[in-house]
């Protein structure tokens, strides 16, 4: 249950209200002279607590946000930073010390830390509400006027914060919430006329999902397989394939198709073990499944929505192209990416992660989106399909900004590519998952320490190395995530091959 808020006098204004107070330039976070203004933040991840279960370590996800202390290359920027259980030091100083342009003890100094001491699997923004006293303190170290929250996603919970302590937050209004689901995707899609699978309309039974099913297949007759999806699932943990080739619907009548289909969902492999009752909540739609080309690769978009000056209209960036690295049981699970994604259709990606930017700017959403898709490549042709749109940060976000953050760069609209101050396009490959049982029981300084002893740390002068997050899941999960960069793709490879296997060479030569 949430408490009274801390801010009691005075009028309250709303949501939208506060909003109309961000400044265009607050959004911007590579600038080295950039506005003077104070940022909070709330790197809660306020999403589905079931499909949250099934990520290990998902409480130190708060973690991956580190890498916005980018913003403290600017000595006008402080900081205020929460998460659920106080941030070791080595964690933060391990950041920090990547900023180049300012003196890591500089940037710590406009950074202050405030944790709820509460380890529980609940939302970080649900014990920020419980805490009164806690967010009064907090909002001392903020400068009217010139302060906003910022967060990994914006739901109920993050907009009640907004409201309770009467500051503006940077991001999508949750009632907006509609275009970053499965259903509000499709529809982005068909009115920006980016090119997306057949698929169905939005069910809440699985007695419906077996009709539309069945009508896709009827369609469609061609389809083997099709992919059922949550409206509201995310990384994959919302999505199953189902196969309907084995189903012989063909040889069916139109009722004996729909009793098959609806008798083989009952076995669907959804990562979700709630699944229906999460059907019935938030809805469910499906979706031919893609194949055939002689290549795939699943690349993705990503881009920001600048609040508007006065008078103005909000302005859409685009920040980096991706190639994400999916896996899991029906290969859909998002684990790491490689940037930039393939030049055959970098630039068509980069027109259409605009074209939905602007639709979404025109809606009223702010911050981050990205969006992904499907490739196949026939012959000389490559075939793109749209498959959703996430108005939230998500697992590019980050190692992005950690280039961003210790190579003070920027991307090169025309090719698609980042590159340094002196022009060097680089790259990188990246993982939330690099997990082996070998990891478990290593220490942050440990991990330090091998990867020092190994020159595999990043070294500004050469543009190569490697940068770490996810340091609170070694010891307990042997679980961490890195950022391999590198100046061509080759080189990124080797740089994380290389960093994988010495961090399992090094952790076996600390067993006793």
């Amino acid at each position: 249950m949430t408490r009274s808020s801390p801010q009691t006098s005075g009028e309250r204004r709303g949501f939208r209200e506060l909003q109309a107070d961000l400044q265009p330039l607050w959004g911007q976070v590579t600038a080295a002279q950039g506005p003077d203004v104070d940022v909070l933040m709330v790197p809660s991840l306020s999403m589905e607590q079931g499909q949250m279960a099934q990520i290990k370590g998902a409480h130190h996800y708060e973690e991956r946000q580190l890498f916005s202390l980018i913003r403290l290359r600017d000595p006008g920027v402080r900081m205020v930073y929460v998460t659920s259980k106080p941030l070791a030091d080595l964690v933060v100083d391990a950041v920090l010390e990547l900023l180049p342009g300012v003196p890591a003890s500089h940037a710590r100094r406009r950074l202050h830390l405030f944790d709820t001491d509460d380890a529980s699997d609940r939302p970080l923004t649900a014990k920020l509400l419980e805490r009164p006293a806690l967010l009064a303190r907090i909002a001392e170290q903020l400068r009217p006027d010139r302060r906003f929250i910022h967060c990994f996603v914006v739901t109920a919970l993050e907009k009640q914060l907004s409201e309770c302590l009467q500051i503006p937050l940077l991001g999508t209004d949750p009632a907006l919430g509609y275009w970053g689901s499965k259903a509000g995707s499709r529809d982005l899609f068909a009115r920006c006329g980016v090119p997306h699978p057949p698929g169905s309309a939005l069910v809440h039974s699985v007695d419906d999902l077996a009709e539309v099913t069945t009508q896709l297949w009827e369609a469609h007759p061609e389809l083997r397989r099709c992919v059922v999806k949550l409206n509201e699932g995310f990384s994959g943990e919302g999505n199953a394939r189902f196969d309907l080739e084995p189903l012989q619907l063909a040889e069916l009548s139109s009722g004996e198709r729909r009793r098959r289909v609806r008798q083989a969902l009952e076995g669907l492999a959804m990562p979700a073990p709630d699944w229906q009752t999460l059907v019935s909540q938030q809805g469910a739609l499906v979706e031919a499944w893609l194949e055939g080309g002689e290549a795939m690769g699943s690349p993705s978009v990503q881009g920001t929505i600048h609040p508007p000056a006065l008078g103005g209209r909000p302005q859409v960036e685009l920040l980096s192209t991706h190639e994400q690295v999916l896996g899991g049981p029906s290969g859909q699970t998002y684990q790491g990416c490689r940037f930039p994604c393939d030049e055959p259709y970098r630039r068509e990606l980069l027109q259409h992660g605009q074209a939905i930017g602007e639709a979404l700017a025109a809606e009223g959403a702010l911050e981050r989106y990205a969006v992904d898709f499907i490739a196949r490549r026939f012959g000389e042709r490559w075939d793109l399909q749209a498959i959703e749109v996430n108005l939230r940060q998500g697992g590019t976000t980050h190692p992005y900004l950690a280039l961003s953050a210790i190579t003070a760069g920027a991307l090169d609209r025309a090719s698609g590519l980042y590159r340094s101050p002196t022009g060097v396009p680089l790259y990188y490959e990246a993982t939330d998952n690099l997990f082996d049982p070998g990891l478990r029981g290593l220490l942050p300084i440990d991990l330090i320490d091998i990867v020092a002893e190994a020159g595999l740390h990043f070294d500004p002068a050469r543009l190569r190395g490697s940068v770490f997050h996810l340091l609170g899941c070694l010891s307990e999960y042997g679980k961490l995530g890195m950022t391999c960069i590198g100046r061509s793709p080759e080189e990124a490879a080797v740089v994380y091959r290389d960093t994988q296997q010495q961090l399992l060479r090094g952790a076996a030569a600390r067993i006793p």
